[in-house]
């Protein structure tokens, strides 16, 4: 396992992180811990939870700082909230984000978490309270760094903009959806952290798992599907039409190769310079090692071009028109 410098902070983390979505749900109690333990064994330092994730909120945190007991020390851990239900139990507000960190801490039975994100943008908090409650849990040590995830590119530039203009917490990772499906994120937010020294920690690098080529048109397996996500029928709908150029890329390199297509789908993310490190999950031992197998190789710069022109979209206004600018 190779290590990369967590955007603007002083930590580095594995080129791989261990996301944790699926502990308590899909992975029991045993196979979370088997889990865990095959990433640590392969030079592994970096976990992602969250607190609504598991069967129930706060399940995968609990199974997490069981699974680390004693080991603590030595790994990044990261969380996130924003998500809940309730009156003033959701959110970014100071009184919501403070709860919310003391409750982490506790499930996960730990003093610090070394990365909080932002999961979900918040309309009802100015940007300058949650920035600066952030500040307080980074003073007292109850976090070490802050991140972001979920929200649009000029929320993170104008935050970015608050922390600098205050001397507040700055954020030193965003945590985006990316894959060969979803690439929108390129046109502004790659920018964003080349520019603004922010890690770029990705989540679904497989699609929900319709990159490791088990899909069809009718399929109705599958963790997403089963529970019911919001940008399902965006995916369905690929599948449908502009993706089958995708999978057929994917599927030959794959057979070239005689490997996994996720491993495919896996090592084009990690020739993206602006990855630090995709978030890879599992539901069982197998299939952990199966895609954590995609480090034993990379892809060559004809694959990565034929993906990328595969998996290519029309660019929107005011894009085309700047490059063609450019061109004259």
């Amino acid at each position: 396992m190779k290590y990369k410098q967590l955007g603007n902070s002083g930590i580095k983390v594995a080129e791989l992180c261990l996301g944790t979505m699926t502990f308590g749900r899909e992975a029991d109690a045993r196979t979370a811990q088997a889990i865990t333990s095959q990433y640590l064994e392969a030079g592994g330092n970096f976990i992602d939870t969250a607190d609504v994730y598991g069967a129930g909120p706060g399940d995968a945190e609990i199974l997490v700082g069981t699974i680390l007991k004693g080991k603590r020390s030595d790994l990044i851990l990261a969380s996130k909230t924003g998500f809940g239900s309730g009156l003033n139990r959701e959110g970014l507000s100071r009184r919501y984000l403070l709860r919310a960190v003391d409750a982490s801490l506790g499930r996960l039975q730990t003093d610090w978490i070394d990365l909080f994100y932002l999961h979900i943008y918040d309309q009802s908090t100015p940007f300058e309270e949650t920035l600066s409650a952030l500040d307080t849990l980074v003073k007292c040590g109850k976090i070490r760094y802050i991140g972001v995830s979920n929200f649009k590119a000029w929320q993170i530039m104008k935050m970015l903009w608050i922390s600098d203009q205050r001397s507040l917490p700055r954020f030193v990772a965003y945590q985006p959806q990316y894959n060969l499906l979803e690439r929108e994120i390129e046109r502004e937010f790659v920018p964003i952290c080349q520019t603004e020294g922010l890690a770029m920690v990705t989540w679904a690098p497989l699609a929900g798992g319709f990159l490791s080529g088990k899909y069809t048109a009718d399929t109705t397996e599958g963790r997403l599907r089963k529970v019911g996500r919001p940008d399902t029928d965006s995916w369905d709908n690929r599948v449908n039409n502009f993706s089958s150029s995708i999978l057929k890329a994917v599927e030959e390199i794959a057979r070239k190769r005689k490997v996994p297509c996720a491993q495919v789908a896996l090592n084009w993310l990690r020739s993206r310079p602006w990855v630090t490190c995709p978030i890879l999950g599992a539901r069982t031992c197998d299939q952990y090692a199966e895609n954590v197998a995609c480090l034993a190789w990379e892809l060559d710069p004809v694959e990565v071009e034929a993906l990328d022109t595969a998996s290519a979209t029309p660019k929107p206004y005011p894009y085309h028109f700047v490059d063609w600018l450019h061109r004259r």
